[in-house]
């Protein structure tokens, strides 16, 4: 025979249990086990979430386009006068025309870094560590945020892709689906970065700055805003050693690829990314960009398990 447990007051309980005992009903946790189903459904909650607040942010939406569009239709129009002016305009191409690539990278620089680093956002309200205590890995959290922040940045650059037609690209069906996966691609680069940086960061207050600091020279140095031909050599070297500028390329060969420019216009504007004497390809320029998202989206999950 079992001995019958007593309370500290002597009452008997029930051999079940004391919820049991209590009337209470007792239902049983189940926790998921971890697989890739799993792993991936987290993902997408992640990047669904992503897309809830962007459709419903129309502001943001509306104040992203502000500064690519000054960039191209004010500075592009402003400075291709003083070009032209000056006979500094070369054969068939405007200053606008070449703009519109590197606009293309720009906007996607901005909104992909303050979508990834917009995670110091959730971290500041409670939102992240109730994701990371998820049973799910931290891959998964991370790869949905830069999933969704690329996507985001890749939709807000459809109303740039729209424009196209005013600076004098052409509107070709292939070059704009070429355009959208080169600016997921970089975008989702971009995203990583962000989450990398905000890894360590406690404070939206100290992540604006930071995310200043990183991003602005990124844009300079990518060449989106000048040839990357006849560079000093100190200004070419960080060109070279720049991410950014591989991501950048591959966008202003695809639009360039539609113009009806010269072969002068093509050198000149349109020169490539040289490694000394050797002509780095398209394909390998994709393949380092996506190399760079890998290294910065495990560089992110790494801290990150650090940090939380």
């Amino acid at each position: 025979m079992t001995e019958t447990q007593r309370s500290p007051d002597g009452a008997a309980l029930d051999d079940r249990g004391p919820e049991r005992a209590a009337g209470l009903r007792v239902e049983a946790v189940r926790v998921p086990q971890s697989g890739i189903a799993t792993e991936a459904r987290a993902a997408a909650v992640v990047w669904q979430r992503e897309m809830i607040r962007f459709f419903k942010d129309r502001t943001r939406i509306v104040s992203s386009l502000a500064q690519p569009l000054l960039f191209l239709f004010v500075l592009g129009s402003g400075l291709g006068s003083l070009l032209s002016s000056a006979g500094g305009r070369s054969g068939g191409v405007s200053l606008p025309t070449f703009l519109f690539p590197g606009v293309l990278a720009i906007s996607v620089l901005f909104t992909a870094a303050f979508s990834g680093i917009s995670i110091v956002w959730d971290r500041e309200f409670g939102f992240l560590r109730e994701m990371l205590v998820a049973p799910v890995s931290t891959t998964s959290i991370l790869l949905g945020k830069a999933v969704g922040g690329a996507t985001v940045a890749t939709l807000q650059c459809i109303l740039l892709l729209a424009l196209a037609g005013l600076v004098g690209v052409p509107y070709d069906p292939l070059m704009f689906v070429e355009l959208l996966v080169l600016i997921f691609l970089m975008a989702f680069m971009i995203c990583a970065l962000g989450l990398m940086l905000a890894a360590r960061l406690k404070q939206v207050q100290t992540a604006m700055p930071m995310v200043q600091l990183i991003i602005t020279p990124l844009m300079f140095l990518s060449g989106a805003l000048f040839p990357l031909g006849n560079l000093p050599t100190w200004l070419t070297v960080l060109t070279h050693i720049n991410p950014m500028t591989y991501a950048v390329e591959p966008l202003r060969h695809v639009v360039f690829a539609r113009l009806n420019a010269s072969a002068a216009d093509l050198a000149r504007y349109d020169p490539g990314i040289h490694w000394g004497s050797f002509l780095v390809p398209t394909w390998l320029e994709i393949v380092l960009t996506i190399g760079f998202s890998v290294l910065l989206l495990g560089l992110a999950v790494t801290r990150f398990r650090r940090t939380e």
